[in-house]
């Protein structure tokens, strides 16, 4: 796959690495829209140790190998891809670019990626849908105003999304110490766009209290048969990290899951997603595919969670600081960072497509 990279692309000439779009996108954030992107649930544990567990883990090149060109194409359920990134729901992007999600899907479409739509978008799913120019697939909570994800998933069928992802991690809304502290809101003019009915100003109660009103705590595996009966599309979980989880997510036949602790988000001290990966991949054994997210800030964490296992990985903090520097273009610069870096992993380690991706290219690590 071959992306645009070239400096200044997107945010300018200094933004070589994610690391630089956060640092220069940190300053242009409204500090508590900023903590509300970028903290996590409790003491935030878990949102750290997303990021240290790719450093654990050691790559085995091997040489001699002809990598005068490296194959990073897939699909995902059925989409062909350009490359075994996507883009993670994260709710609200037009607190970071009056271009919303309209941005990011653009974004992704250029680079030939997957775009998982948030709920709470601000954007409607429909608007978003008329400028995608690659796959997109609807992350899903389950109300409890049930009609209310049934128009939500006929909607995301007629506007094109090609599968629902049920985030099954949130029953409840976890301590966010950050927004607490903060009494994070949105700004007003704001909405969640896909809820007409929602206050237009976006502050008469915390964010954490309006999504607790509306998400059903008493979701259980049984109501996959009723989701099953609104849609043809496929249906993703969320939010697995067990393997107990996972085999009877595909028992039930599920057509993929995401290997995700909601980026530090929720539950405080759980295990992390790459650590989670391993289990996950091993029982399901084929029967769907798997994804994972959380913490991954370069193209080589890319081919690690790729040699454990996933056929794809989902990116979300890094996405935002890149529409809030530049928009768009910035958005497509974190994603072609990711590509180029993704590469040149894949040279240097002597495999030149995502099949020779396995997991005799780790090192044995210390547990």
């Amino acid at each position: 796959m071959s992306v645009d990279n070239s400096p200044g692309s997107g945010g300018g000439r200094s933004m070589v690495t994610l690391d630089d779009y956060r640092a220069a996108a940190r300053p242009l954030v409204e500090p508590s829209a900023w903590d509300f992107i970028d903290g996590g649930s409790g003491d935030e544990t878990t949102l750290r140790e997303n990021l240290t567990g790719y450093r654990r883990y050691r790559l085995r090149p091997r040489v001699l190998v002809d990598v005068s060109r490296c194959d990073t194409r897939t699909a995902l359920l059925g989409s062909p891809v350009a490359l075994p990134i996507g883009v993670a729901p994260t709710a609200f992007h037009g607190l970071v670019t009056p271009e919303g999600e309209p941005a990011c899907a653009r974004a992704a479409g250029e680079v030939g990626a997957l775009m998982v739509v948030s709920t709470f978008a601000t954007t409607r799913l429909e608007d978003i849908a008329r400028v995608a120019r690659g796959p997109l697939w609807l992350q899903l909570y389950v109300f409890r105003d049930r009609a209310t994800s049934e128009d939500l998933v006929r909607r995301a069928e007629a506007a094109g999304y090609r599968a629902l992802v049920v985030t099954v991690d949130a029953p409840v809304q976890a301590r966010r110490v950050r927004d607490l502290r903060n009494g994070f809101a949105l700004p007003p003019g704001l909405v969640p766009a896909n809820f007409p009915e929602q206050p237009a100003d976006g502050s008469s109660a915390e964010l954490s209290q309006q999504v607790a009103r509306r998400i059903d705590p008493a979701l259980t595996w049984d109501d996959l048969a009723w989701l099953r009966s609104l849609t043809r599309l496929p249906i993703v979980l969320k939010g697995v990290l067990t393997a107990e989880d996972a085999a009877r997510a595909a028992e039930l036949g599920v057509a993929a899951i995401a290997v995700s602790n909601h980026g530090g988000r929720q539950l405080d001290h759980s295990v992390t997603a790459l650590d989670a990966l391993p289990e996950v991949v091993s029982a399901v054994a084929g029967r769907c595919e798997v994804l994972v997210d959380g913490g991954i800030r370069s193209g080589s964490d890319v081919l690690v969670a790729l040699a454990l296992g996933a056929r794809a990985v989902l990116v979300g903090r890094p996405v935002l600081w890149g529409l809030a520097v530049s928009g768009a273009a910035g958005a497509r610069d974190v994603l072609s960072i990711l590509a180029t870096e993704l590469e040149t992993a894949m040279a240097l380690s002597g495999r030149p497509d995502l099949a020779s991706v396995d997991a005799s290219l780790l090192h044995p690590r210390n547990a």
